[in-house]
């Protein structure tokens, strides 16, 4: 796990979006990890994407050690990445009141608050976890934010690649056209859309960004409007150039997995279309109708670090494994498979052929890989592109990070996020 809670939104990404990749799944294969987990280990069960059994491991730690501090932390933790927000709280208030200065506990208490639009309360723990332009950021909002209104949206891709966009108004502007990500967090739009909808910092920072560095502005969207759907009093972000031209010129703003756990969510690849609901309980019961109609079972869903989805997938004949799901972005590969995988796996690489990218800004070579089967649910891909990573970090969210899925291995399907229930749903074809 890094040390500084906010590295994975500090540094940026474009490209192939490895970077998700990255920082978004968990465990695999055999090894040292699974055997400690087989007698009970708190951590390498967690390690291992055993996350209900490694609760009752922590819990049982801090029956017998009230004051462990990394066992609260990990504990409130599990509890963040099912949404479950009490437990959430309560162990990570106790690790703050053992430590008060612990940035994770921290950072983990400051997202699991922003996650239930607490944003006054997430503002102090931003700060004590190091994020001095988060915490005042969310300290500047007052009112609800990301307030609903409308009952559906239906966004027809206005193409599918080398990224999918969809329409949207910022402030009741014209259209703009939005790239969709759930490798990333908030609502992001270009300095210029940013100056035409008139909109002002309330918070800054430099950031690294590719092979230099970019300034990252904060501030607060009195209207965001998809289709049927419309937010109000949003966060959103933008970012310039050191002489402050637009970053990027392909798209005119991004859309991350913040606004996505807001709403029920359908990706639907199949039928070229966003659908966005309101997330209530009855649009959730709707949903599982739909996909237990179209023959798809809820898969578990954990959301890491305020954007990462994680499900139940394989890779290669693996067995069932927690993976990372990053839907929409760009790039060819329908997956990242990193560190040393594809190697155990024997997983055919093209080790002649190596790609240049960036991965949280940085530097990165993968190379082509086909493995013989990826797997999500029912839905299957058999012998697909896909790129190798070995220099990733494993665990770079505290868990085993093997692979992860991507935008061309869901053309064929699609796929619904229920951050209510936290489940997901993949179904062959286009939604109903």
């Amino acid at each position: 796990m890094a040390d500084d809670g906010g590295w994975d939104r500090r540094s940026l990404f474009r490209g192939a979006a490895l970077v998700a990749g990255a920082a978004a799944t968990a465990p695999l294969l055999g090894g040292a990890a699974t055997a400690l987990a087989a007698d009970g280990d708190a951590d390498a069960l967690f390690k291992a994407g055993k996350f209900e059994q490694a609760g009752s491991a922590y819990e049982e730690i801090l029956k017998k050690d009230p004051k462990n501090v990394r066992a609260a932390r990990q504990r409130g933790y599990i509890g963040l990445l099912g949404n479950r927000f009490a437990d959430a709280e309560k162990y990570l208030k106790m690790a703050i009141g053992l430590a008060p200065d612990d940035k994770d506990a921290n950072y983990f208490l400051a997202d699991c608050y922003i996650r239930q639009d607490k944003f006054a309360l997430s503002a102090p723990h931003w700060k004590a976890s190091g994020d001095d332009a988060y915490a005042k950021w969310f300290a500047a909002f007052s009112g609800k934010p990301y307030q609903v209104h409308g009952d559906i949206a239906r966004l027809p891709f206005q193409q599918m690649d080398p990224l999918p966009l969809v329409e949207g108004s910022v402030n009741g502007g014209p259209p703009k056209r939005f790239m969709f990500y759930t490798g990333a967090p908030n609502l992001s739009v270009s300095a210029t859309v940013a100056k035409e909808a008139g909109l002002s910092a309330v918070a800054s920072q430099k950031i690294e960004y590719e092979n230099g560095s970019i300034w990252m502005y904060y501030g607060i969207l009195d209207s965001f409007k998809l289709g049927g759907i419309e937010l109000r009093n949003v966060p959103v972000s933008w970012s310039t150039t050191e002489s402050g031209a637009d970053v990027d010129t392909d798209k005119d703003g991004l859309i991350g997995t913040w606004v996505f756990y807001h709403l029920l969510t359908t990706f639907d690849y199949a039928g070229r279309s966003l659908i966005l609901r309101p997330r209530t309980s009855e649009t959730a019961k709707k949903a599982r109708a739909a996909a237990t109609k179209a023959g798809a079972e809820p898969l578990p869903m954990w959301l890491a670090r305020e954007q990462y989805v994680h499900s139940m997938g394989s890779i290669a004949g693996s067995g069932q494994q927690v993976v990372g799901v990053n839907l929409g972005g760009g790039g060819t590969m329908a997956a990242v498979v990193l560190a040393d995988t594809a190697e155990k796996l024997g997983v055919r690489t093209d080790l002649d052929r190596s790609i240049g990218t960036f991965a949280h800004s940085h530097p990165a070579v993968t190379y082509p890989c086909y493995p013989k089967e990826l797997r999500l649910g029912d839905i299957t891909a058999k012998g697909i592109y896909c790129e190798n990573h070995p220099g990733a970090e494993i665990a770079p969210l505290g868990f085993d990070t093997r692979v992860a899925f991507f935008h061309c291995f869901f053309k064929p399907s699609n796929v619904t996020l229920d951050f209510t229930a936290m489940n997901l749903y993949v179904a062959s074809g286009k939604a109903a």
